[in-house]
């Protein structure tokens, strides 16, 4: 792992007042690359804890490397002390509703008169406009920004298989402050940051909108569209397998054919090329799946990869704790879950996808309990160890 003085945000101070996926995501990786992050959650701990079904992973993959502080910010007593906090950053990052953070004095605006050198980023469901004042999930602006339309059937909008809006707007939010962090260098002064779900969205089906600006017709689904290539597909094996294969250049098709003995295809002059078997699919994908229908998907993948030929096999989340690729690589991290009725236990993570001087970003600190962290801030802060007791009593901290 990478020595934690040497990354890059060693020294940067974000507090981080975010829940649920897109504002952790954001500190999740300024921590993971040296940041120090602290996590402001109520006195009873980030409600994400407790999530159920899809949200129950929320917690423990994005608050790695961080430190919580867990405090009762509806008292006097606990917003001094988050003040204080604020006053010792170089970030502050939040994900709350429009309104809230200026309801108790925390909003860009009198934070930066206060400290002109922090950075805010707010991370929201849209940028300031007409739908700012709107509610704002994942799934919301997938449906209304295209996601959903081009990834499900055709009239049947179906929604990502992940939170891409909440991951990616946080992975901006981060990018944000660190070009925020780089103007700072050279101009002294902290300024806001917005990041947003739905022209984060926008920004993913681009393509899309851009492929109906070159060529008049709009983008069909996902499912029905006109692929660019004419084996793209996922194909039923022997015993009910199944395998996604893909040959998409011209080189490729000899390799293809010359494989699997398919001479009376390669030979036809409506397949010579790419766009040509694409215009051909509607015929020449159904005999090519009744041609390998009688392989098995062990004996296709060997064939696609000693020949240089993409291929993926099918594969549910829950098995990638067992590839050999991630486990090889150190792809995959041991933390420890701190909520739920697997507390205690241990587990592994996905790390960034990335690799510095050539090592992967690693976990050096699970993630946190609520209030793990929470006298030793105060203490920082300068409150001695009878005001910490005292706070911890009276309920303004958790400790």
């Amino acid at each position: 792992m990478v020595d934690h003085s040497s990354l890059p945000y060693s020294g940067i101070r974000v507090i981080e007042f975010a829940h649920m996926v897109m504002g952790p995501t954001c500190g999740m990786i300024l921590a993971d690359l040296g940041a120090e992050v602290i996590k402001v959650e109520p006195i009873d701990g980030d409600k994400t804890r407790r999530l159920l079904g899809s949200g129950a992973g929320f917690f423990p993959m994005f608050n790695r490397n961080k430190k919580s502080l867990s405090i009762d910010m509806k008292t006097p007593e606990g917003m001094e002390i988050v003040r204080k906090l604020i006053a010792s950053a170089d970030v502050l990052s939040e994900n709350f509703k429009p309104g809230a953070m200026a309801k108790m004095g925390l909003d860009y605006e009198t934070l930066h008169a206060l400290h002109p050198k922090l950075i805010y980023v707010s991370h929201k469901g849209f940028l300031p406009g007409p739908y700012d004042h709107r509610t704002a999930l994942d799934e919301v602006v997938q449906m209304m920004g295209g996601l959903a339309y081009m990834t499900g059937p055709v009239d049947r909008p179906l929604r990502a298989g992940s939170s891409v809006n909440d991951i990616m707007g946080g992975i901006f939010g981060a990018i944000g402050v660190m070009a925020a962090l780089r103007q700072r260098d050279l101009t002294g002064v902290g300024q806001e940051i917005q990041s947003s779900l739905y022209e984060n969205n926008i920004f993913l089906v681009g393509q899309h909108m851009m492929q109906y600006a070159v060529t008049g017709k709009p983008a069909q689904p996902m499912p029905s569209r006109i692929s660019a290539w004419a084996i793209y597909d996922v194909f039923e094996l022997a015993n009910g397998e199944k395998i996604f294969l893909a040959v998409v250049s011209d080189t490729q098709w000899k390799i293809f054919c010359d494989v699997f003995e398919f001479g009376d295809l390669y030979a036809d002059p409506k397949l010579v090329t790419n766009n040509l078997r694409v215009e051909a699919r509607s015929t020449m994908l159904p005999e090519i799946k009744q041609r390998l229908a009688q392989f098995t998907a062990a004996e296709i993948s060997a064939i696609f990869e000693s020949n240089g030929l993409p291929f993926a096999p099918i594969t549910r989340p829950d098995q990638l704790f067992e590839d050999p690729h991630l486990i090889a690589t150190g792809g995959l991290a041991p933390i420890q879950i701190t909520d739920g009725p697997k507390a205690g236990t241990e587990t592994l993570v996905p790390l960034l996808p990335l690799m510095m001087d050539g090592e992967r970003l690693g976990v050096r600190s699970g993630p946190p309990k609520s209030g793990e962290n929470s006298a030793e801030i105060l203490c920082e802060l300068g409150f001695s160890d009878a005001e910490i007791s005292r706070l911890t009593t009276a309920g303004v901290i958790r400790a």
